[in-house]
């Protein structure tokens, strides 16, 4: 059993509770990647109409950026990029983009964000929404590549016949792009904590 601080009210703990809970933290976060991966495995088999379930079309897109050549940062972003579809039914871009943020870039973050919209220009027109959406953030310095990302690799990754890599070939570097937070308020915090085990 995993030991625990004893104040009931946050105003009451001290600094040693922080302690023994940044410990427990670092063990934690070292497990994120797991998690991240089980929660996609959640998308399997859930078709929602599309011709493959919403897991393959995740792998799919990351198998198309990796044969594209992109970085390990992108690829990982085609492969989070709808993973918030089960929480996040309505705005599921918000989700990915909130897992991926501290770990990726600026630009890759805003894309993962923005997706939704950008991706929007190849549907909207058949469910009665303006497909030129994405037009209002046409100054917006990420805006090309956003729209690449749709082009390329969200809007043909829905082939059951293409090319579709196992999870198992894209877990190493999801590791390794998790493994240590670009920005997060608690990153100077986390400098000193132990290592997890």
């Amino acid at each position: 059993m995993n030991a625990r601080a004893n104040f009931t009210r946050m105003q009451d703990s001290t600094r040693e509770d922080w302690q023994l809970i940044g410990g427990e933290f670092m063990q934690f976060a070292a497990s994120l990647p797991d998690r991240v991966i089980r929660h996609l495995q959640i998308l399997e088999g859930d078709y929602g109409g599309f011709p493959i379930d919403r897991y393959a079309h995740s792998l799919q897109t990351a198998t198309r950026a990796l044969r594209d050549g992109r970085d390990e940062e992108y690829v990982v972003c085609a492969l989070l990029h709808d993973i918030g579809d089960t929480l996040g039914t309505f705005n599921h871009p918000d989700i990915a983009a909130a897992i991926v943020k501290p770990f990726v870039s600026e630009e890759n973050h805003w894309m993962v964000q923005h997706h939704g919209i950008f991706q929007g220009h190849y549907f909207f027109h058949h469910i009665g929404l303006d497909r030129d959406l994405r037009e209002n953030f046409r100054d917006h310095p990420c805006f090309e590549r956003t729209a690449e990302f749709c082009e390329l690799y969200d809007n043909p990754a829905f082939d059951p016949k293409a090319e579709t890599l196992p999870i198992i070939e894209f877990e190493p570097m999801l590791r390794r792009v998790m493994a240590q937070p670009r920005q997060s308020l608690y990153k100077s915090a986390l400098k000193s904590q132990p290592a997890a085990a």
